[in-house]
């Protein structure tokens, strides 16, 4: 099986307890999760592995960029040019708040799916449908569907863990 890494930003630490319940759900199949805000060398601990799995909150609501209100921000547009990351498989993950901020739910997870596929990262693993949330507009939708988990630790927290174990699955699958 391919090497897999969990890379996180949080700022309230929600996002840090899904990617705690997706490395649960993987197991031995993926390493992490690495907060990115911890990480002292960001070329050598993304190029060792084959794929990520990558997650994000959204802080900075209707910004065009650097929306995540993390680490990831300044990693984005500083250090990710730098990386040898084409052709690698990447699955997006975001927290968001849909009733709060209907019209901007998760922004920051579309964002992070579009710089890793700027980069020329192998995306489209992972979406998932848009279905039982209340929300009503998302950056982070492609093709009606959203490009990857988004979890609503506010509105739906009771849906998480079930949405992470079905996330997983799928990507096992794909």
């Amino acid at each position: 099986m391919a090497k897999v890494g969990i890379f996180f930003g949080t700022s309230t630490g929600t996002t840090a307890d899904v990617a705690d319940l997706i490395k649960e759900a993987f197991g031995d199949d993926a390493d992490g999760p690495f907060d990115i805000d911890e990480l002292e060398a960001v070329k050598e601990d993304f190029e060792k592995y084959d794929g990520f799995i990558v997650g994000t909150p959204t802080w900075n609501t209707g910004a065009d960029t650097e929306r995540s209100g993390t680490g990831w921000d300044e990693v984005y547009y500083t250090k990710m040019p730098e990386l040898k990351i084409e052709g690698k498989h990447v699955a997006v993950f975001g927290c968001g708040d849909q009733i709060s901020y209907a019209e901007n739910f998760a922004d920051a997870t579309g964002e992070l799916h579009d710089v890793f596929e700027d980069l020329g990262a192998k995306m489209g693993f992972g979406y998932t449908s848009q279905e039982g949330y209340e929300h009503e507009a998302s950056k982070s939708i492609r093709e009606d569907k959203f490009c990857g988990l988004l979890c609503d630790g506010v509105n739906q927290e009771d849906l998480t863990d079930k949405r992470v174990v079905n996330w997983v699955s799928q990507l096992k699958t794909e």
